[in-house]
């Protein structure tokens, strides 16, 4: 097998993608992010697992197959994947090279299989995570499973959801000391989504991952929404089991809401990202931690930075409008943050400036984001060295790297590294 750096030097970057190899000079950091002896402890809190294409068609309820995303050619000669409850889509092939091929071709289910026993050995994103400084991960879903939730029919997304919760763990379960995958639930009926915890954290589960509006589509104030007592019992099942809150970019609603000039920069930015941060202040604002201290809930691919701005908000709001304030808190929501609330970050220059001076260093958490181009694989650790810098003090990058992680999702903390 090919030493880490050996095997990272055969993947090539494209010429688009130099920059991505630029680091600092970094002096004076106790231990390295780069493989090898001497190496921080890392998790990335967030990569990705691609199923099979057919896993729904193959494994659903045949009622089910009508309502499945499809491919669609038009007379325009172009192809479209048709999505009911968004609108279509035309797919672009793109002829990848160099890193942005290795990337699209990674994040798979290749298991290798022992002659001798005819069962898995391990993973080879395992072996490809190494590579990057990885020690595990927290895995969510990629491609045709990241459209579960573009229903409004709980039972149509329940059914997808067990799917996808059957199947990762059946990837992941030889591998859960590195492999950490989230369990999916439909949060449009609360009753499917506690007897789903109660059946994935029977199986082994330790997080979970729930779409950030519970109820597929545009903004609607007579639906659902986490901050509303209607979620009491999933919280409560959540926290007996103690288990994980995320909630995912780009799930909950299509956040394809801009089109034309810009049209992919606002999507990402205002569409994809932002709403991330809604069922966090909703969960802070309105007594849940409050009822179920025990809770985690973290924002996963949405970044940091926007972290400060959000806690003063919140409690400005809470002061000044406390004459519609309801119900009243004991303690300000920006302390709910603190003590239960955990945010993603991937290359966040703006969240590593102020992470001490805010005092957030228990409540951020480093990822990769593999396989993804918007991540950092298989070149993190030049983008950890370019955000860090050298004026973050060395409990707080133990901290972000891998610690926090280790203590949200329960990850075993080898001997020798620190306990945050």
């Amino acid at each position: 097998m090919a030493e880490p750096d050996e095997a990272i030097g055969q993947i090539e970057a494209n010429e688009e993608n130099r920059w991505r190899l630029e680091a600092p000079d970094i002096s004076g950091w106790g231990r390295t992010v780069r493989p090898g002896p001497n190496k921080y402890f890392m998790i990335s809190v967030d990569s990705h697992l691609m199923p099979p294409f057919t896993l729904f068609r193959e494994r659903l309820d045949s009622k089910w197959h009508d309502m499945l995303p499809r491919i669609e050619k038009r007379e325009d000669g172009n192809r479209y994947i048709i999505i009911p409850g968004m609108r279509p889509e035309r797919l672009i092939d793109h002829e990848f090279t160099g890193d942005d091929l290795a990337r699209s071709k990674a994040g798979g289910d290749h298991r290798t299989i022992s002659e001798a026993t005819n069962e898995p050995t391990g993973l080879d994103r395992i072996r490809g995570q190494a590579l990057d400084g990885v020690d595990g991960e927290v895995i969510f879903p990629n491609g045709p499973v990241l459209l579960m939730w573009s229903s409004g029919d709980a039972e149509f997304v329940n059914a997808q959801c067990q799917v996808w919760n059957d199947w990762a763990w059946e990837v992941c379960e030889p591998f859960k000391d590195k492999c950490n995958p989230a369990a999916a639930l439909a949060t449009a009926d609360v009753d499917l989504a506690v007897a789903e915890v109660e059946r994935v954290a029977a199986m082994g589960y330790r997080t979970l991952v729930l779409p950030c509006k519970p109820i597929w589509g545009g903004h609607d104030a007579s639906h659902i929404n986490y901050n509303l007592p209607v979620f009491d019992p999933l919280w409560a099942a959540i926290q007996d089991h103690d288990l994980a809150i995320c909630y995912h970019v780009s799930t909950g609603r299509d956040p394809r809401a801009a089109r034309g000039n810009g049209g992919a920069v606002i999507n990402n930015v205002v569409h994809s990202l932002a709403p991330t941060i809604e069922p966090i202040v909703g969960m802070c604002a309105s007594g849940v931690f409050e009822r179920f201290p025990k809770l985690r809930a973290a924002t996963i691919e949405a970044d940091a930075g926007w972290i400060p701005w959000v806690l003063e908000r919140m409690d400005q709001s809470y002061l000044k409008h406390h004459f519609w304030v309801r119900p009243k808190l004991k303690a300000l929501p920006s302390e709910y943050f603190r003590s239960n609330c955990f945010a993603s970050f991937t290359e966040d220059k703006a969240a590593m400036d102020f992470v001490e001076h805010y005092e957030l260093q228990d409540n951020l958490m480093w990822a990769n984001d593999f396989p993804h181009h918007e991540g950092t694989w298989p070149y993190s650790a030049q983008a950890i060295e370019r955000s860090f810098g050298a004026h973050i003090a060395e409990g707080t990058r133990e901290k972000l790297l891998g610690l926090n992680a280790a203590r949200v999702f329960r990850f075993e903390i080898p001997d020798g590294y620190g306990q945050a």
